[in-house]
C-alpha cells in the first residue's frame, strides 16, 4: 500500500494512465470485475503491478494505490541488472 503526496492535485485516471506508460508497470485496476494486482500472480515476472489507485481523503493531492511484485526477483535480480545497463548505457563508470 502506498500513498503519494503529489505537487498538483491529479485525478486518479490521470495516475493509472500516467503509471500505464511507465515501462516495467502493468496497472490492473478494473473494481467492476474485481481485478487488482495480487503477490500471487507476480510470481516470476519482472514488471510491477499497481492497481487500486483512489483518492486519499486526508489530503486533496493524495493518492492511495496498491502496487504487487516478485521482490526476490524485480527486487533484488532484475534491479541489480537495469542498474548496471544504466550505467552502461550512461558511461557512468
Amino acid at each position: 500500500s502506498i500513498t503519494l503526496d503529489l505537487e498538483r492535485q491529479m485525478s486518479p485516471d490521470e495516475v493509472r494512465n500516467t503509471l500505464a506508460a511507465a515501462p516495467g508497470v502493468i496497472v490492473q485496476d478494473d473494481p467492476s470485475r474485481n481485478l487488482y494486482p495480487m503477490p500471487l500472480f507476480t510470481t516470476d515476472h519482472d514488471e510491477v503491478y499497481v492497481g487500486r489507485i483512489r483518492r486519499d481523503i486526508s489530503s486533496d493531492k493524495g493518492i492511495v494505490l496498491w502496487v504487487a511484485a516478485d521482490q526476490i526477483r524485480k527486487g533484488a535480480a532484475t534491479n541489480a541488472i537495469q542498474i548496471a545497463e544504466l550505467v552502461v548505457e550512461k558511461n557512468l563508470y
